[in-house]
Formats: C-alpha cells, structure tokens, sequence
C-alpha cells in the first residue's frame, strides 16, 4: 500500500458558527494564524449579518445550509461542514474553542506516512474562566485511556481503539482532523446530542485503517456556562446517551456500572 502524502493545500478548517457567540473571533484568529497556514472556512445554519461581517473581516469563504436554516441539528450542520471543505482533510473548528499555532503543522505531519487514515486527534487542554489548565483529573484519565494508542503501530488496532472506547470518549472532538474519502458519506447520524462525535468514533472504530494520535497539547476547549456540553451534563440526555453507547461494547449491567462511574468523571466539565 502506498504511504500518504498530504501538504498545507490538503487540509481545511471550517469553522461551524452558530448564533452569535462572543468567542468565536478568537477562534477566526487561531485558526488563521497557523503556522503551517491551510484553507479556512465558516459554515451556519443560523446565518446572521454578525456572522457576515466576521467572514469578510477575515476573507474567509462563509456558507449557509439552506436545508436546515429553520431546523437545525448539531449532526446535520457538522455534515454540511465537512460537505463544504473541498479537501482531503477536514478539521471542524469548533467557535468557541482555540487552537495552538502548530496544529496544522503537527497533525498533517503525523498523516504522512500513513496507510490509510481515518482521523487524526490531538491532546488538548481547557480553557476555565479565562485560565488554561491541562493537569485537572479528568484530562489525566483521558490521557491514560488514549496511552496505548501512543506508538505508530497500535493506530490500526481495530481491538484497541475499541477498548479504549468502551470505557468512554477519550477523544476531544474539535481536536479532530477528518479523512473523509476513507469514511462513511454521512460522518454524522441525527439523533445523538451529547454523544454524537462518540457515537461517530465507533462507528469509524470498525473500519479498516487509521486513528492518529498527535500526543501533544494542540488545541484549548472552552469551558463556560452556555457550551453545548455544559447543558447536556447538567441536564439527563447525556446520561442515556452515555448509556446506550456502553450497551454497544458491554453487556447491559456492566454498562449501567460504567455509565456511573464516567458521569462522576463528566462532572468536572462544571464550573
């Protein structure tokens, strides 16, 4: 099989905006001011004149998901984001998140000589009431989950990424880089809230191919009050979620077990 070759030309950002979040220009300005610089977007299904304005701003091509303008999804606008990229990498930029200026420049690094990758993910830190933190416990037990998935030849370990996830979603999602020529057309199932890039993960588990590990602090996920995940934890949606996709690697007692123990770990997402 030939080994993969990707350059800067291969790779785009496109960052998903939604409302009119007061993080997302800090966002716009991590993203282009990589230091391996690659193609930016910005995709909505809530289009806006602030919006607009931030995509001119920065010169940025800015697209509108006509479909679901009036009835939106977390999964459909992040297939329509991937939709809108026209190359062979894709990061979804998340707009209230914040990205280190080696990340381009790392996670391509890390695709080339691959066989066949499916995603490549990075380490990440927090970003707590403007403090950024990266040793709190629940970072640590991510850590250690993701920790035999260091060495270049566990990466298409079918068994070990699906051990890894059994135990929960170690895997930050904004840190997520796509490769979707080897995924499924829709990356992306509708249904899931809190468990959707988890729910995604299992499915790409069981493909044949790569999951890069790029074992280095890349990108900053804002914490705060009105984030999605924030919501969903403090509510009981991401409890049954979470449950269901135990189900799928466990039977339904030691998933209840699990379950239990990982909304403990989850807690820490409170401010």
């Amino acid at each position: 099989m030939n080994k993969q070759f990707f350059t800067a030309q291969d790779h785009t950002f496109t960052i998903c905006a939604y409302g009119q979040s007061e993080y997302i220009e800090e966002c716009i300005k991590s993203v282009i001011s990589q230091s391996l610089q690659t193609n930016v977007i910005m995709c909505t299904s809530t289009p806006s004149e602030y919006l607009e304005l931030l995509a001119k701003k920065y010169d940025i091509p800015y697209y509108i998901n006509e479909e679901k303008k009036f009835n939106s999804d977390i999964a459909s606008d992040w297939n329509f984001a991937i939709s809108c990229a026209k190359t062979r990498l894709v990061t979804i930029a998340h707009q209230d998140d914040l990205y280190k200026a080696d990340f381009t420049k790392e996670v391509i690094g890390h695709f080339n000589g691959t066989d066949r990758p499916l995603i490549a993910y990075t380490d990440y830190a927090e970003l707590r009431n403007g403090r950024e933190v990266a040793n709190i416990r629940n970072l640590k037990i991510k850590r250690i989950m993701l920790f035999p998935l260091r060495p270049r030849f566990m990466w298409s370990s079918r068994f070990m990424r699906r051990r890894m996830l059994s135990l929960g979603s170690a895997i930050c999602c904004p840190s997520v880089t796509y490769v979707p020529e080897n995924l499924p057309k829709q990356l992306f199932i509708p249904g899931y809230k809190g468990g959707i890039d988890w729910q995604a993960w299992e499915r790409f588990s069981k493909l044949k191919g790569e999951f890069v590990f790029v074992n280095n602090i890349l990108m900053v996920h804002r914490i705060h009050d009105d984030s999605e995940t924030t919501a969903l934890i403090n509510g009981n949606t991401r409890t049954q979620e979470d449950f269901e996709m135990f189900c799928k690697f466990w039977p339904r007692w030691i998933a209840r077990i699990i379950e239990h123990f990982y909304k403990k770990g989850e807690d820490s997402n409170e401010l």
